[in-house]
């Protein structure tokens, strides 16, 4: 697992999605929950969960341990932790002379300065919004609108300069800054009007933070997977950076800075279905799941970023819902029957069973997070597939993803909360501020920052 040691300032961030309407095995294992926030900016400091735990353990910071359950302080009286933090080992994706000073809020330069993941608030009564919630403070810092009327978020994808897209799954993309000094004026109020947490949503029109919006119409507009562009040492930025996402039975690329539409591809074997998720591999080439039409069995394909020509292959014994690239550039299918990996060489697949069924991710190195019914997350080596590691969440939880400190995030199945969990130490600590939160895509940026270019599997 990569471990990241704090080392310049910077404000740390990830991002979240929304999604459909499967529901878990019913039961949830006996865990108590982690250091709590109860979405109103302060912590509340409740509990911890370290299944290794014993009566008898003391942790290092002089908390004490009783029954599996560490008592924490509120993170409010407490020295604020370090920010900004070394990727130690990651790829450089940009040149390390670039400066502190750039926007490296995706993994450029080495080093990240904001670090959020962003989740959908939307499930059966959609209140329409994406949050803002900053990975190492678990405070939630913006709350926004995700469509004009109507919104239905699902998907949301971080660049790697920390901006997010969000897709609403009745159509319609959005962009949204990370940053405030990157907002624009545009509702004529003196200032930059912004959303500064959970109970401040501005109405559409008035959040200055919306890069753009590109409305859609379409009946599922669901993934949304961000290219990395190409770095600027000068502005310590990255351009050209394209957003694919599909509207039905076409797949779209547009434009990261304007939101126009450049590229209009059908799916390839097209069986009139969903295309339930996507992701973007180092060189741009887009990952698709064609589930739940005439397909049978159902398709992952993928559509070339220079060709933009497609292939499409038979999903494996596993299905489909989740999607995710390891570091050798295979993508991963996570279903309901576990989670599978696409291997280039043969277009084959090797599977894990069990019963998980919403997202995966990698931590960019040998393990991909999954999750199961009975709340826990379980990870599994990339080449062997062996189950190496398991943490006990309090709660079934539908997506996944992973923050820039190596912390695996469970986002739970239409409810209030997300998890945030250390693989090393197995503390849990937990945010309970959202609504009806229901996400599994690249919420963070970390996917697209690990992700590798691997090849194209003979058809």
């Amino acid at each position: 697992m990569i471990r990241s040691q704090f080392l310049i300032l910077g404000a740390l961030a990830l991002a979240s999605a929304c999604g459909e309407s499967s529901s878990p095995a019913d039961g949830s294992a006996d865990a108590g929950s982690g250091s709590s926030v109860d979405g109103t900016g302060g912590t509340t400091g409740v509990s911890t969960t370290s299944p290794s735990s014993t009566a008898a353990d003391a942790s290092a910071d002089g908390t004490t341990t009783t029954a599996g359950m560490t008592t924490m302080t509120s993170s409010a009286d407490s020295e604020p932790p370090p920010v900004g933090f070394d990727l130690g080992g990651l790829p450089d994706i940009a040149p390390s002379t670039c400066s502190a000073g750039g926007k490296n809020g995706g993994g450029g330069n080495g080093a990240v300065e904001l670090s959020y993941i962003w989740i959908a608030n939307s499930y059966q009564q959609p209140e329409g919004t994406i949050s803002k919630i900053d990975t190492v403070t678990m405070i939630e810092e913006g709350r926004y609108q995700a469509k004009p009327d109507n919104g239905d978020p699902s998907r949301t994808s971080v660049n790697l300069d920390g901006d997010v897209a969000v897709a609403n799954r009745n159509g319609g993309i959005a962009k949204f800054y990370a940053r405030q000094e990157d907002c624009n004026e545009s509702n004529g109020q003196p200032g930059i009007q912004t959303s500064s947490g959970s109970a401040d949503v501005l109405p559409w029109g008035e959040e200055e933070c919306l890069a753009w919006y590109l409305p859609l119409v379409c009946s599922s507009n669901r993934p949304a997977a961000w290219t990395r562009g190409e770095f600027s040492e000068g502005s310590c930025t990255y351009e050209n950076e394209k957003l694919w996402t599909a509207c039905d039975g076409d797949v779209l690329l547009i434009n990261g800075d304007t939101g126009e539409i450049e590229e209009t591809i059908p799916v390839p074997e097209y069986g009139g279905g969903l295309v339930y998720g996507g992701a973007a591999d180092a060189n741009g080439n887009f990952w698709g799941l064609d589930l739940y039409g005439g397909n049978s069995p159902y398709n992952i394909f993928r559509i070339d970023f220079e060709t933009l020509e497609g292939l499409a292959w038979d999903l494996g014994p596993n299905g489909g819902y989740g999607i995710t690239v390891d570091k050798e550039g295979r993508p991963w299918s996570c279903g309901g029957g576990g989670a599978a990996r696409f291997n280039l060489d043969d277009a084959s697949w090797t599977s894990v069973g069990g019963s998980g069924i919403g997202g995966c991710m990698t931590d960019g190195d040998s393990t991909l997070w999954h999750s199961n019914p009975s709340g826990l997350l379980l990870g599994y080596d990339i080449e062997s597939l062996e189950l190496v590691n398991q943490i006990q969440l309090p709660e079934y939880v539908h997506g996944i993803s992973i923050d820039f400190q190596g912390n695996v995030w469970g986002v739970g199945f239409t409810t209030n909360n997300a998890h945030r969990a250390d693989p090393e130490t197995l503390q849990v600590d937990t945010y309970s501020g959202l609504t009806q939160a229901y996400t599994y895509s690249d919420m963070t940026g970390f996917a697209l920052t690990t992700a590798g270019g691997g090849g194209t599997p003979p058809n």
